[in-house]
């Protein structure tokens, strides 16, 4: 808090204080450098006013003066990182000490801008000497000046590995025969851009999972850290090794034999994230939390545990040997929240019978129970789930949590059912919803940062017998647009959509069902016409993917900002092309056609199974067939397929009876029309079998399956005579179109799925009407 006195005459020093939350302040500094203490008082020229801040706000102070202050020359140089993201390298003054600090000069005073700089031991996020550890090591007598030149040398070997060369170790493949093959393919110059790794696979050399593995080891090989491996060729120990990277950090060495444990630090620094990270907490005092590591050049450590604890977080040295012990002898030996716990806690209710009045004791603010619904999020969001469900039992049965993966909803944990309610409430007070309205259902979302990437959680609270509520979150992760050409298009459909996107006005319409990835395809399609010279609107609910140049809007119907009333704002600011995230109702489907047919491009989605279906639809709720029929462009319909697992799907020969089937189903006509696989012996296609990385499914991943009916002449013509479904099908066949049905197919033949997700996907789309 900044305390404000008028002053009428001041001499001092110019400076310029950064606080820890970033913001810059400039002025003249009123104390001598000597006696900063728990407060400093600046002078603010403009508005001639003597100000007071805690020093405990600040992060760093700049001077600008010419002169040492007193302070004699300085030593060995460092880097320094403040919280506040900024990087200083600096000459520090050993013998300034400072209880609050220490001050230094800038190694480049000319590029750094001040003359002398103070860092507060709280704005300090690391520090370290610039010189490398070979040779703190052989100052402090570890190392001789050999062995520090034997390993260097192999640390810039490992990072100048070539793939080749490692294949070569790896398989027992003569490096010569490499060699031969990669001139070979550069002399012919064929695929100019294809990488080592894929010439040596097209050669048949090697496999795709041999690359795979030598491309781990070279990566694996690049981050080889020294001190890594002077320790794995014995020339130091794990203790002498800490000792220098203590030194070289400026961090104390602790022996945690003789520390004494603080609780509350245990609490706050729960098992799963000390044996993860390999930490030991040693102090909480609720602003400042100290902890132990073996890895003091981790900056992630310290990165997560402020987040994660909201704390100032301090950082000493340990040996991993001390720390593995105090976790051991201090934590449980199982924790709610750890992976064996959750997989055990059906097998402790079935042990021992939970009370009611023991039940009650379980509360939202616990910290098992924080810990418990965080680990929950960030699982299913490393699981590449797309949602979470949380399924409370009746009676004693258990509280049962799903993830949806590719589609398909996989049971992943059962937790007792004593914990239901404080699980939900936990989830309640993270969305800002009332804990204590248990009869409606209720909507919100939970916002967390996790490894610098923001996740939107999207909550719905619903009520279920029993006296329940069951919770389902839709997870939201910030995401970025794939290219239209990496969207599984066939190249006709791709080159029809693109020239469709090319047009000044008209209305696209993208439909599925939800989850289908209609949004992801606006979004490639806004991406491929994001240019410069056009002025791009879109509304949606939710806002999931962010792309430079889109003036995005996030819709709120809770303050009555609705579609409709988004795209009637848009119309008024001079747009190009404006994407309706859902055209939900009567209005604003009126309002887009409009717009569409007013020199404006418009592209949204809605919820039909098909393109033909979603003509149909929008006539049924009143929309002019005349003003339809000259504004549509296209529609696409689109569905998601499981996709085979890459890893472990297996060739086959069909026979000819399945062979036939694909044919019918595609329809006979049109199979000849487009020169589809004909049977023969040399006919392969592939299927499931399962292995670690697909979870024993067979699938891995999902692949779009696509339907594009352009808004030719023959069918705006049928629109405006409102012609039936099979009418208009049959005209869109002829123009072009093929169905959903027939694309899945398409993929069936080319490997990327197989006839039991195709159908699945395309069940509304009976196999009569493509007969």
């Amino acid at each position: 808090m900044e305390t404000k006195e008028t002053s009428t005459e001041f001499k001092g020093i110019s400076a310029e204080i950064e606080f820890t939350n970033g913001k810059i302040l400039k002025g003249i500094l009123s104390e001598k450098i000597e006696s900063l203490r728990e407060t400093i008082t600046i002078l603010i020229e403009s508005i001639h006013t003597l100000q007071r801040y805690p020093m405990n706000e600040i992060c760093t102070i700049r001077l600008f003066d010419n002169q040492n202050g007193g302070l004699s020359c300085p030593s060995s140089p460092m880097e320094v990182t403040t919280i506040t993201g900024q990087i200083h390298r600096i000459y520090p003054l050993e013998e300034s000490k400072h209880p609050l600090g220490f001050w230094a000069f800038p190694i480049e005073r000319t590029k750094a801008g001040y003359s002398k700089i103070f860092f507060t031991y709280s704005g300090v996020k690391s520090r370290c000497e610039i010189r490398p550890l070979g040779e703190i090591a052989k100052d402090q007598g570890i190392l001789n000046e050999q062995q520090v030149e034997e390993v260097v040398a192999e640390q810039q070997s490992l990072r100048e590995r070539k793939i080749g060369e490692i294949i070569s170790y790896q398989t027992a493949i003569p490096r010569k025969t490499i060699d031969e093959i990669l001139d070979k393919a550069r002399k012919e110059g064929k695929h100019p851009r294809l990488r080592v790794g894929d010439i040596l696979i097209e050669s048949g050399l090697v496999t795709k999972e041999q690359i795979e593995r030598a491309l781990a080891e070279q990566e694996k090989g690049k981050k080889k850290k020294l001190g890594e491996l002077l320790v794995e060729k014995g020339l130091i120990s794990e203790e002498q090794l800490l000792k220098v990277l203590a030194y070289k950090f400026r961090i104390p060495i602790v022996d945690l034999d003789k520390e004494v444990v603080n609780p509350r630090a245990l609490e706050t620094v729960p098992v799963e994230i000390a044996q993860r990270f390999k930490i030991f907490p040693l102090l909480d005092d609720g602003a400042k939390l100290i902890i132990a590591t073996a890895e003091p050049t981790d900056y992630s450590i310290y990165d997560y545990l402020r987040f994660y604890t909201n704390r100032k977080v301090e950082i000493v040295a340990a040996t991993r040997r001390q720390i593995e012990e105090a976790i051991e002898r201090n934590y449980p030996k199982a924790s709610l929240f750890s992976d064996q716990a959750l997989a055990d806690l059906t097998i402790l209710e079935e042990k021992e019978e939970v009370e009611e009045e023991e039940a009650v004791r379980i509360s939202e603010s616990d910290s098992q129970i924080v810990n418990l619904v965080n680990k929950i999020l960030i699982d299913a969001y490393n699981k590449d789930a797309s949602d979470i469900h949380l399924e409370p039992g009746v009676g004693e049965n258990p509280f049962t949590i799903r993830y949806r993966i590719d589609g398909i909803c996989r049971v992943v944990h059962h937790i007792p059912n004593n914990y239901k309610r404080a699980i939900i409430s936990r989830l309640k007070i993270m969305a800002g919803l009332d804990i204590s309205e248990r009869r409606r259902p209720q909507s919100g979302k939970i916002l967390l940062k996790y490894q610098n990437r923001k996740i939107e959680y999207r909550l719905e609270i619903t009520p279920t017998v029993g006296g329940n509520e069951d919770a389902v979150l839709r997870i939201l992760s910030s995401a970025k647009p794939l290219p239209l050409e990496k969207m599984g298009f066939a190249p006709e459909v791709l080159k029809k959509f693109q020239s469709l996107l090319k047009h000044p006005y008209g209305i696209i319409l993208c439909v599925g069902p939800t989850g289908s990835g209609k949004t992801t395809t606006l979004h490639s399609a806004l991406g491929y016409i994001n240019t410069e010279d056009k002025k791009i609107w879109t509304a949606e609910d939710p806002v999931e993917i962010v792309q430079p140049g889109l003036r995005q809007v996030q819709v709120l119907h809770k303050i009555g900002l609705g579609f409709s009333e988004v795209l009637r704002s848009f119309l008024r600011a001079d747009p190009d092309v404006i994407m309706i995230g859902e055209m939900r109702d009567f209005e604003t489907a009126k309002t887009a056609i409009e717009a569409s047919l007013t020199g404006h491009l418009v592209l949204s989605t809605l919820h039909t199974n098909s393109a033909i279906e979603t003509i149909v639809r929008l006539i049924e709720i009143g929309i002019d067939p005349i003003n339809f029929s000259n504004a549509l462009l296209g529609i696409l319909a689109q569905r998601l397929a499981r996709r085979l697992c890459e890893k472990c799907k297996i060739p086959y020969h069909p026979a000819r009876e399945e062979f036939e089937r694909l044919v019918s189903l595609y329809n006979g006509h049109w199979y000849d029309q487009d020169s589809m696989p004909r049977y023969s012996p040399d006919l392969i296609l592939w299927r499931k079998e399962g292995c670690n990385a697909c979870a024993g499914t067979g699938y891995r991943g999902r692949i779009a399956i696509y339907e594009l009916a352009i808004g030719t002449e023959k069918l705006k013509k049928a629109i405006k005579e409102r012609a039936s479904v099979d009418e208009m099908k049959e005209i869109a066949l002829e123009d072009g179109m093929r169905t959903l049905l027939m694309d899945g197919i398409r993929k069936i033949f080319s490997g990327d799925t197989d006839l039991e997700q195709v159908l699945k996907v395309c069940i509304t789309t009976t196999v009569s009407e493509y007969r």
